[in-house]
This record gives structure tokens, C-alpha cells and sequence, in this order.
């Protein structure tokens, strides 16, 4: 159990955008950060980080939070799990008590798959260290390979024994169930009972996850047994996707976004070898075919990647079709290669940091120029391999969705293959005109199936319509949240009548808070939000004010529990969204404050609010006239709301604002 004040601590402590800094790549826009959505595939940023609100919102999916709610979403933690992340982030100190038995039957399937995958890298690093068959044949292999002793603990390179059962046996000891075992991929249930060891005989690489969780391991193996495959990888399982991650990234990604590139090689020594010379912003796709999720994880953090090729790897044409994927996604793609004879690991293991550095600096050629050097030679003077050649360096360059970075990649196509820029472009309009009408096909053959499905009528959709007090309940919550403990002068206007009876209004001004004039209102007309979940916030807002006097965002969100702090992050943010396209820069349309005019803005809202209730009790009241009963006080109530709503519709005219 963590205590309130170390949760406190970390609240304190914890900023939002350094968190979050960790996963996404957040560039400035105005006094916000924005991003690309880490919850869907996109290619405009749609992602906003509020430094001053210590919040974030995510339009593109509706998601929203503080640092802990992204954790939350974004890694799958628990709650305590999310605390724990954040107080070994920065250093704070927390109490950690050993897992009961009840804790590990409490916890959830995912949860209880992480947590048997970090006891069994903790297993196979121990073992490693403390037995003598795992210092004989795990360490020493990794200090062969040139890993120091500091690199293999940062890595937590471990090596599972020669033994069937020896890792199943200790885990169940430990209380780690069976079935998680099995649906991790750690061990094999046979048919008869019997459990036997995936990674037996191997020296283990943990693959973590972008925020340093476990979700599965490499395993290679030492012995000469031609049947075994040389790698082993854990299976797919519900906390672990081969196709969704990267070998590295958790020790990569600052490094990625402070050098605004990724290295992306082929293996976990080419990682680590790298990564221990000093070039740290490298990962691996772990010897699987990249794959676009692989490439949208980089793009949050770079718009920049450099592939690094060994010198004689064999099949290297077909291992260059990536490059498409990686152009697809709209990014900027570089190539390295090594010497003949050499792989990023040997490579960086005979070399100085600055000898790695500027060899990468230098070799590393625009994707337009690498094709062209390794194609060139089989086509020579051949020129119906040429055509063929052009075909495909052109076929590339479609892949790209950016037209002017098209028309660049063109003119230095055209320059280096010694032909027609005209031609080029002729054969780049014509595969992308393809690509438009094979999609224009795809979507009319989707709706035709769609047309073809008998409809039902039973379970047609009813159209939506806005609920217009919903609509403006949220407005008030807005007001409160963002302007409340404002001070602001309204006016009061009163009907009174001279000495003749003549009708005349008199005006009176007073300086309040936001949060007292609206809760004041409201009470005065016994006004009640009729949304509950806009209900609860509303007197939760209020609370506070009457107790705090004033708001504090973060501190106010940690209070609220996980739907209503999702519906104040999502009011708090709405705005923001404004300077996600950079209206103002771009468009030259400034984005109007309300803070201008929130007396004007507060006084509206109350009053359309009393108009809509006085609508709805006039209607309820002609609902209840009957011609067989005396309806003259139904009438006269009527007449007096009518009267009311005259009223209210002189005075709105009055102050009507542009913002709603």
C-alpha cells in the first residue's frame, strides 16, 4: 500500500509533459505542446499537453488525463503500478512490500502477466550472476561478445539453465501461477502435466516495453543443435505484439527525440553494442519484417530514420522494401551500410564513439541515393533493367504522401539516372492515379455490399440530436473550471415601477467570483443539472470553491474520480484544440479568448439556461389543460412564464456575446 503522502510527492513532482515527453515527440504551439496521437494512427497532430493545466487531451480519440491517466491508457498500468513508474522516474522514495498471495490472485490477467514476465527476468539475470553454470556459459558469452558489466545489468541480460523445469519450478515455489506461465509463453504444458521450459539452454534478452515493462524475451542459443532455432522469441500473448514493438526503445527514446533520428538496425547485440559506443538513439525490429506499427512507435519521437545495413547482407534489395513503409508514414528515411564484412555490432565494437558517430554521419545516403547505387549495377547497360530500375526508385517515391517532397525526390531521380525529369513525373502521376482509382474501387465495391444487406428497420439507427441542456450544463461546468475563482462585475437589472405605475429598470452592479454569482443563480432558481455525471462535477467544483476559495487544476483533478476527471480534462482542453492547427501563424484567424468578456459570458449562459427550463415547465403546464377542468391558474402561470421569458429575451439581446 502506497501512502497518501508519497502520492502526493509524486503528484507534486511529476510534470505532464516531461512524462508524456517520454512517449510522444511534443513540439510548442503557443503555450501548449502538441503531438501526434499515441492512441491512433494519424499523420496531423491532433495530441495536446497543457504545461500550465498539468493535463493532456487527445482529440482523435477523446482521451484525457493527468501524468498518471496517460500511464493509465497508454502502458495499461494499474493505478499503484503508474505511481511507482512515476517515483522511480524522479527519484522519489517509496515503500515497497513484497507481494502476499492474496495481492497476486487480486490482480488482473494482464497485470499478473507482467508481473510473472519481470519476476522471470529477474530469474534469468540472478541466475546468470550467482550460478556457476551461468557465469560459465551466460556471462561469459556476453563479456566475449564485449559487454561490460554495467551494460549487462542496464540491459538485464540474464541466461535461462539447461534444465527442463529449472525456471517453472522456481516460479510456481513463488506462488506465480501456472496459467499465466503457459499464456506468457515461459513455459510449455504438455499434454501429460508436464511443464517444460521455453528458453532452457539459452542467454535471455529481455523486450521491454516503451516504459520499461517486461512484455517478453529473446532467447539464443549456444549449442550446436542444428534442429534449434538460433533465436527463440516469447509468443504472442496478450502484453506482448512482435509486430507493435521495438527492441530498445525504452533506453532509446530521449535519445531519439533529442537527436531528432533513430538508428534502426536488425538485432539485440547490434542494440546494445551501439548503444554502449555512446550512440544510444538505436533500436532493433528483433529480426521480424518492419511493420508500420513498429514505424508509427519511432514517429512519435522522430520524423527521422537512418537504416543501418550490414555490409554483406545477403538479400539486401528485398530487405530495403521497409523503406516503402517507413515513406508511407510520411517520414524521412536515410541508409548506412558497413564495410564488407562488418554489422553494426562488430563495427561499433572496434570503434571510438567518434569514430561511430562520423562514420554514420558520413555514409549515411538519401534513400533515393542508396537505391540507385545498389540497383545501378545489375542493371548496367542492360536498358530494359534500367526501365525497370526507374520504375521502382519512382515507385518509392509514390509512397511518399507529401507532394512537395515527391516533386524533390523526383528532380534528384531524374538527375541521377540521367533521364527526363518530364518522364519521371508522367510515370509518378500515372501510379498515383492508379493508387486513387484502385481506392476509389475498394470504397464503391464496400458500398455496394453495404447496400446489398437487407435493412432492418427494427434496428435503424435514430438520428442524433444535440441535447441543448446538456450543451449548456457543460458550459457552466466550463465556466466554473476555467474562470471561477475570477473576479468579474455583473450587472443586475430590476423592474420597478414609479409613483404612476409606469414600469422602468434600474440597474446594479456588483463584484463577485465567477463560482459565486453562478452558484448563487442557481440556487436563487432552485436550478438542478439534470446530466448526473455533469451533476456530480458541478458539486464537486462547488465544494471546492466554498472550501478552497480558489482552483488548482492538477491538485482538483486528483481529487475526482477516473469519469468525472475525464470530463473536466476534456472541458479544461477543448479550446486547445484551436491551436492545433495554428490559426493565428497559418490562417491568420485569431483565436478569440472568452477571458475578454466572462461577466458577459457567464451572464448568458445562466440565462439561456432559465429560458430552456421556463420552455419546458410552460410546456408541461399546456399539457395539463384539460377542457373539462377549470385551467384559469394553469393559464395565468403560463402567462406570468411568458411574461418571464419576454423578459429574459430583452435582456439576452442586450448582452448576447459572439462566443456562443
Amino acid at each position: 500500500m502506497i501512502s497518501k503522502n508519497t502520492i502526493d510527492t509524486v503528484f507534486e513532482t511529476a510534470r505532464v509533459e516531461e512524462v508524456i515527453g517520454d512517449f510522444v515527440q511534443l513540439k510548442r504551439a503557443g503555450s501548449n505542446l502538441k503531438g501526434l496521437s499515441p492512441f491512433s494512427n494519424e499523420k496531423s497532430p491532433s495530441f495536446m499537453v497543457s504545461p500550465v493545466k498539468q493535463i493532456w487531451k487527445d482529440f482523435s480519440s477523446g482521451k484525457g488525463g493527468n501524468s498518471v491517466a496517460f500511464l493509465m491508457e497508454h502502458e495499461h498500468f494499474s493505478y499503484p503500478e503508474a505511481i511507482r513508474y512515476l517515483a522511480n522516474k524522479y527519484n522519489i522514495e517509496i515503500e515497497e512490500t513484497e507481494q502476499t498471495d492474496q495481492d497476486k490472485e487480486q490482480a488482473n490477467e494482464k497485470e499478473s502477466m507482467y508481473l510473472v514476465s519481470e519476476f522471470a527476468q529477474k530469474y534469468f539475470h540472478t541466475t546468470m550472476l550467482t550460478t556457476d553454470v551461468g557465469q560459465a556459459i551466460g556471462y561469459s558469452y556476453f563479456k566475449e561478445r564485449g559487454f561490460t558489466g554495467d551494460t549487462i545489468k542496464k540491459f538485464g541480460l540474464g541466461y535461462s539453465p539447461e534444465i527442463w523445469d529449472a525456471f517453472t519450478k522456481e516460479a510456481l515455489g513463488k506462488g506465480y501461477k501456472e496459467e499465466f506461465l503457459d499464456k506468457t509463453g515461459l513455459t510449455i504444458i504438455k499434454e501429460d502435466g508436464r511443464h517444460i521450459d521455453r528458453f532452457r539452454g539459452r542467454v535471455m534478452f529481455p523486450i521491454q516495453s516503451m516504459s520499461g515493462r517486461v512484455l517478453g524475451f529473446g532467447g539464443r542459443i549456444l549449442g550446436n543443435d542444428k534442429k534449434a532455432a538460433k533465436y527463440l522469441n516469447s509468443p504472442e500473448s496478450d502484453i506482448y505484439h512482435k509486430s507493435k514493438v521495438l527492441y530498445g526503445i525504452y533506453y532509446a527514446k530521449q535519445a531519439i527525440a533529442k537527436q531528432d533520428n533513430c538508428y534502426l538496425v536488425e538485432g539485440y547485440t547490434d542494440v546494445i553494442q551501439m548503444h554502449q559506443a555512446g550512440v544510444e538513439n538505436v533500436v532493433s525490429s528483433s529480426g521480424t519484417a518492419l511493420t508500420p506499427d513498429q514505424i508509427r512507435l519511432i514517429n512519435r519521437l522522430t520524423k527521422n530514420i537512418t537504416v543501418l545495413f550490414d555490409g554483406d547482407a545477403a538479400g539486401l534489395r528485398a530487405s530495403i522494401r521497409g523503406i516503402d513503409l517507413i515513406l508511407e508514414e510520411g517520414m524521412n528515411v536515410k541508409v548506412c551500410t558497413f564495410p564488407e564484412g562488418e554489422d553494426p555490432d562488430s563495427f561499433a565494437k572496434k570503434s571510438t564513439h567518434d569514430e561511430l558517430v562520423e562514420y554514420l554521419d558520413t555514409n549515411a545516403k538519401d534513400f533515393i541515393q542508396f537505391k540507385a547505387s545498389l540497383l545501378v549495377d545489375e542493371a548496367k547497360n542492360d536498358p530494359v533493367k534500367k526501365a525497370g530500375l526507374i520504375r521502382d526508385m519512382v515507385t518509392s517515391i509514390a509512397k511518399i504522401p507529401d507532394r512537395i517532397q515527391r516533386e524533390v525526390y523526383i528532380q534528384e531521380c531524374a538527375r541521377i539516372m540521367d533521364i527526363s525529369e518530364q518522364v519521371l513525373a508522367s510515370t509518378l502521376a500515372q501510379l498515383l492515379q492508379k493508387d486513387i482509382a484502385d481506392t476509389g474501387k475498394k470504397q464503391k465495391e464496400q458500398q455496394k455490399a453495404q447496400a446489398m444487406q437487407p435493412v432492418n428497420e427494427g434496428t435503424q439507427q435514430p438520428r442524433q440530436t444535440i441535447n441543448i441542456q446538456d450543451a449548456l450544463e457543460r458550459k457552466i461546468i466550463e465556466i466554473l473550471l476555467l474562470y471561477g475563482s475570477t473576479e468579474q462585475d455583473f450587472e443586475d437589472v430590476y423592474i420597478k415601477y414609479d409613483e404612476f405605475g409606469k414600469e422602468y429598470e434600474e440597474t446594479e452592479r456588483k463584484t463577485v467570483k465567477v463560482y459565486e454569482r453562478i452558484y448563487l443563480n442557481l440556487q436563487e432558481d432552485e436550478i438542478e443539472f439534470t446530466n448526473p455525471v455533469f451533476k456530480d462535477l458541478y458539486k464537486a467544483i462547488v465544494d471546492h470553491y466554498l472550501t478552497h476559495q480558489e482552483l488548482s487544476v492538477d491538485t482538483f483533478l486528483n481529487t475526482l474520480p477516473s469519469e468525472l476527471q475525464f470530463v473536466a480534462t476534456d472541458v479544461y482542453m477543448q479550446d486547445e484544440k484551436y491551436y492545433l492547427h495554428e490559426w493565428e501563424e497559418k490562417k491568420q484567424i485569431p483565436v478569440k479568448e472568452k477571458s475578454m468578456a466572462v461577466a458577459t459570458y457567464t451572464t448568458e449562459h445562466i440565462i439561456d439556461l432559465r429560458w430552456l427550463l421556463l420552455g419546458k415547465l410552460i410546456q408541461d403546464l399546456k399539457l395539463q389543460v384539460s377542457p373539462e377542468a377549470d385551467n384559469m391558474e394553469i393559464l395565468m402561470n403560463v402567462k406570468d412564464y411568458n411574461m418571464l421569458i419576454n423578459y429574459l429575451s430583452r435582456k439576452i439581446s442586450r448582452i448576447r456575446s459572439s462566443f456562443y
